[in-house]
């Protein structure tokens, strides 16, 4: 494949990086550290933004960036195993040559939210995405009101970065609760979905920005239990991640309602989608 006519880059060529590093998260769920091979060093990329990872013969699936968006030299990406491409690139070794598409898609306000508490709620593999606005507001804490963290797993098992969950917990300047939906006796935590935190939760709605992660109807409760407590709903931002398999808004496979995600997403304001989350099967 070659470029355009005005020597543009293929948008559907992948960059070949090598893996770095693999980490195991949980049974179903490792971490990638990717860096460049002979070509380009990474783009810098904005929290919230994903890219299209590819195995040759086997195919590309979305994956959002999860790492330090001060790290110019790597693509971190959090993968769980749930169909054949993922669980390939589960299974990947150190050395290993993956395509990189991207990066795409639009990202988290960081911006929109200085001066602002912030709520930052993640449900199953909803953390990963969050995480590099979490490190990007860690790293500017002075420009942040009070940042309160839910996460929510079905099982403690389930938990990923639980190293850094645990340094998280320890800062002063950071509340970061974990909720699992089951757990056994040796579990001393929160049992609970994460709306069930709220409540517990300390910020003030008129002058909070939200950051909301996972499964849709996760999101949907959740948001509306921040607009019961007062946040305006363009104030709360979810991510949607929805069928995605070109990345630059020409398969149509992740349309959502009149929008398509990879273009106009997958970072959008709640009242954006309000009626769509309502919707079934939209």
């Amino acid at each position: 494949m070659s470029g355009s006519a005005e020597g543009m880059p293929n948008p559907w060529l992948p960059v070949p990086y090598s893996v770095q590093e693999r980490r195991s998260e949980t049974p179903d769920t490792v971490t990638l550290v990717l860096a460049p091979g002979a070509g380009p060093a990474p783009l810098r990329f904005g929290p919230g933004q994903f890219n299209m990872l590819y195995l040759f013969g086997i195919g590309e699936v979305p994956i959002s960036i999860c790492g330090d968006p001060a790290d110019s030299q790597h693509y971190v990406h959090t993968i769980r195993s749930a169909g054949r491409i993922s669980d390939a690139l589960c299974r990947v070794a150190p050395g290993a040559t993956v395509g990189v598409r991207g990066p795409y898609g639009t990202g988290w306000p960081i911006r929109e939210a200085v001066g602002h508490d912030v709520v930052i709620v993640a449900g199953g593999l909803g953390l990963p995405p969050l995480r590099p606005a979490l490190l990007e507001i860690l790293r500017h804490r002075d420009r942040y009101g009070r940042v309160e963290v839910i996460y929510g797993a079905r099982s403690p098992k389930d938990l990923v970065y639980y190293d850094q969950i645990q340094a998280w917990r320890s800062r002063p300047d950071l509340r970061f609760q974990t909720t699992v939906d089951t757990a056994g006796h040796d579990w001393h935590g929160d049992v609970g979905v994460v709306t069930t935190r709220l409540p517990d939760a300390r910020f003030e709605p008129k002058d909070t920005v939200a950051f909301l992660c996972g499964p849709e109807i996760m999101m949907k409760l959740t948001a509306q239990a921040l607009v019961q407590r007062g946040v305006d709903r363009d104030a709360i931002w979810v991510s949607l991640e929805r069928n995605m398999k070109c990345a630059i808004g020409l398969c149509g496979h992740c349309q959502f309602g009149a929008d398509f995600v990879c273009r106009n997403g997958p970072v959008v304001r709640y009242r954006a989608v309000e009626r769509a989350f309502s919707t079934r099967e939209l």
